[in-house]
């Protein structure tokens, strides 16, 4: 995780540091991270850290959950071991879910982007994009419904703001552009749909089960 192409163009330092940095930044300066770490080309680190946040939201709902998570009709055991079933899910999420999830909404997102920006970036951008958008879900499987609430709101504000500032799009256009692929991800992908009719249930600070 600490060199992902030879020459990349621009983009983020390399390392631990460098990798945390990214979080931090993409969390307090959005647009100053989107404009100076997004580098063509270099898809690598951004990949890497969405595959991050997806295992800490699956790590939250496997420790922190009120229900159980496995050893249920959507995730029976493996082998009669919650153990053994909890490490295979997370292989499967590292390995499958989540980067074929994040392509899959960067296909999504390419063909909006098509239809709505016409000077536009590249592919390899919208995924790194989309990526790093994610940086507050890595709070939102703890089962507290106005806290996942929170994250996935404010993952899809990122997502629109990289969008504007990554492809040079007008903010009507951002968001028309990072609608769906924002509810996809953040409303049903982290939960945030379900954690919002928690809320407005009146239970905002109680807990969600959460589901895989």
């Amino acid at each position: 995780m600490t060199t992902w192409i030879e020459n990349p163009e621009g983009g983020r330092d390399r390392g631990p540091a460098g990798f945390a940095r990214a979080w931090l930044e993409a969390l307090v300066r959005p647009r100053r991270f989107f404009r100076n770490g997004i580098a063509p080309g270099d898809q690598a680190p951004g990949l890497a850290f969405g595959v991050f946040v997806a295992l800490c939201y699956v790590v939250g709902l496997l420790a922190f959950s009120p229900e159980p998570v496995v050893g249920t009709e959507t995730i029976p055991l493996v082998a009669g071991s919650e153990a053994a079933t909890a490490t295979l899910l997370l292989l499967a999420v590292a390995l499958f879910v989540a980067p074929a999830t994040l392509h899959l909404t960067a296909a999504l997102q390419t063909l909006l982007l098509i239809a709505i920006v016409p000077d536009r970036g590249g592919v390899s951008q919208t995924v790194q994009t989309i990526a790093y958008a994610t940086a507050p879900c890595v709070f939102a499987g703890l089962p507290v419904p106005l806290l996942r609430v929170t994250c996935a709101a404010y993952g899809a504000l990122l997502l629109v703001v990289g969008v504007a500032v990554v492809h040079r799009a007008s903010p009507v256009r951002a968001v028309l552009a990072a609608a769906v692929p924002a509810a996809l991800v953040f409303g049903y992908g982290f939960g945030g749909f379900a954690a919002a009719e928690a809320v407005l249930a009146g239970d905002g600070l109680g807990v969600v089960a959460g589901v895989v």
